[in-house]
């Protein structure tokens, strides 16, 4: 529970007053969410209708708007994966303009010295009955936010933990 709080208060797009509307914004270039299938294209009506859907993405774009200020925003973009099926699902992470990195952020993984780093493009396999968060590689303010947040979120490993 204390991993979850600290992404919320680590993560602006977490705490964002407007509501998501998928709308793409021509004069900022970025829609504030993508609903994505696990081949990493955006959902389609007949998928949305779909009542054995189990396994989706949405993407929260750090660049869209954040204010009623007509600018685009710096915070991290987030891929959340929520899997509802029994078994493994291969989820191609998406291609998203700019830093062509994802970090894995597996609250499943109770012990980590780092996250993982993923391109875009590769696929991951999403456990059964599973929610993943993945972030692109920020840059700037963003990229030491989350470093603290990295840090929150990984746990040391003694180095003589194997000693008994």
């Amino acid at each position: 529970m204390r991993k979850l709080t600290t992404l919320h208060h680590t993560l602006p797009v977490l705490r964002r007053q407007r509501f998501l509307t998928d709308e793409y914004r021509e004069d900022l270039g970025v829609a504030d969410v993508k609903w994505l299938s696990p081949s990493a294209d955006e959902l389609t009506q007949e998928q949305w209708d779909d009542p054995n859907m189990r396994c989706f993405g949405v993407v929260m774009d750090g660049r869209a708007q954040a204010t009623g200020i007509r600018k685009p925003a710096s915070d991290a973009t987030l891929l959340l994966i929520v899997n509802s099926y029994h078994d493994v699902v291969d989820f191609k992470l998406p291609d998203i303009p700019g830093p062509d990195e994802w970090c894995l952020i597996d609250t499943n993984a109770p012990v980590r010295e780092e996250l993982p780093v993923f391109g875009s493009g590769d696929t991951y396999q999403v456990t059964g009955r599973s929610l993943l968060l993945f972030a692109l590689q920020p840059r700037g303010q963003t990229r030491r936010i989350f470093k603290r947040l990295e840090e929150a979120l990984t746990d040391e490993v003694p180095s003589d933990s194997n000693a008994k």
